[in-house]
């Protein structure tokens, strides 16, 4: 089983629309490769798996183009492979890379690879996240930014917050990771990511969706709203003069843009099943599904992680956020409970607080600006941390009267 966990901190740029021919010696390795089509960083990669290892390879492009990419098993030195690549490079194309697959930890032969023009060296058994990141490295530009993370945050079933999590979380984010993040609001009939912010832009992402021919970074710059240093918004019209039929790649000229753009995306998707939702649901680099803690949530929760989970085989599990526990009076199923049926753990509890957070949606603030020392803002706080993989920043207090102060600030706003 692959360490879903490290290879979850791993930022895996998407391969792009390349074709890819591997000749293997073992099938173990043809399975692996295989399997790795389905992958989502894989998407725009056609693959092709046939047997016979380096001999085969030479044969096939004797009369034929090469792809643009050549995985080539190789067992051991009865397999030939020096012999097998030299005969490879007189058929070979220029610009086609191989990557050797081989069962011999031998340095000095390594090296007699690489002298020959091999662009990558893999010791099998290899792990599917492994072979992905060795494609996707050899498409990467030197010096390049590193590609963007996203995460998507969607609600399990409609009214539980799932835009409130998202928008909440791309702040703090962006202020307490010192993270230049980008909030992107997909419901674009419906979005509320405006509001909560208290922004007004002209333009958002209508202008991207449904005109991607015109869409590059210059446009896309123009379409972002600057809510502070380092958080911009990509807000929805939220007007109802067209429908939002989408297809299926709608947003990916848009994904691709922000990747190369910012470090951090946050993608508020709406509840909704769709072709694109789907897409970018398994795309993303890190979900957070957010559930209440009752009987539908947790069917429709359930439902998500068995969909995501099997599409998406080298990823860490969908985390699940509970939103809104701890009404008063109703009835609810208990957070050891809900993690049970899932089988999965809870990533964190959100506790209803309707004053804190009618005043931040009312005053378009996030929960920390109305009271920083709010269990929810503390939460918020570990979720962006954990996400980003780094030190929880704790907020010191400014002094013994905060508590006090921001109490009568909620009375006064109120």
């Amino acid at each position: 089983m692959p360490d879903l966990n490290a290879s979850s901190e791993r930022i895996i740029a998407p391969v792009p629309r390349i074709t890819i021919q591997a000749f293997c010696e073992t099938s173990e390795t043809a399975s692996l490769i295989e399997s790795v089509g389905s992958d989502r960083r894989m998407q725009k990669a056609h693959i092709k798996v046939q047997m016979g290892g380096g001999p085969a390879a030479v044969e096939a492009y004797r009369h034929a183009p090469t792809p643009n990419v050549i995985v080539i098993e190789t067992q051991s030195a009865r397999s030939r492979p020096l012999e097998c690549l030299d005969r490879l490079a007189e058929v070979c194309d220029e610009g086609t890379k191989v990557v050797v697959i081989g069962h011999v930890n031998d340095v000095q032969l390594y090296r007699q690879f690489i002298q020959r023009g091999v662009s990558e060296y893999l010791m099998a058994p290899v792990l599917a996240i492994d072979l992905i990141q060795a494609i996707s490295d050899l498409f990467t530009v030197p010096g390049a930014k590193p590609v963007g993370r996203t995460v998507a945050v969607v609600g399990a079933k409609g009214g539980v917050g799932a835009s409130t999590i998202a928008h909440n979380l791309a702040w703090t984010i962006a202020r307490e990771q010192d993270t230049a993040t980008v909030i992107a609001d997909l419901d674009i009939a419906f979005g509320t990511a405006s509001l909560n912010f208290n922004q007004d832009p002209p333009q958002g992402i209508a202008e991207a969706v449904f005109a991607p021919d015109r869409l590059d970074s210059n446009l896309l710059d123009r379409l972002l709203s600057k809510c502070s240093d380092n958080l911009s918004l990509l807000a929805a019209p939220a007007t109802l003069d067209r429908t939002t039929d989408l297809t299926e790649p709608a947003f990916d000229n848009l994904l691709d843009l922000l990747r190369a753009a910012v470090p951090c995306i946050v993608l508020d998707v709406p509840h909704q099943w769709t072709a694109w939702s789907r897409r970018m649901l398994i795309g993303a680099d890190e979900i957070l599904i957010v559930a209440s803690p009752e009987l539908a949530a947790l069917r429709n929760t359930k439902n998500l992680l068995t969909i995501l989970q099997q599409n998406r085989p080298n990823d860490r599990r969908p985390r699940v956020i509970l939103n809104g526990t701890g009404v008063p009076k109703r009835p609810e199923i208990a957070a050891a409970e809900f993690a049970k049926s899932l089988d999965a753990t809870i990533a964190a509890s959100v506790p209803f607080d309707a004053a804190l957070f009618g005043t931040a949606a009312n005053n378009g603030q996030m929960v920390a600006e109305v009271q920083s020392g709010a269990k929810a803002a503390e939460i918020f706080s570990s979720l962006a941390a954990a996400i980003t993989g780094r030190t929880e920043h704790r907020r010191a207090r400014q002094n013994l009267f905060e508590p006090l102060l921001s109490k009568l600030a909620r009375r006064k706003a109120s």
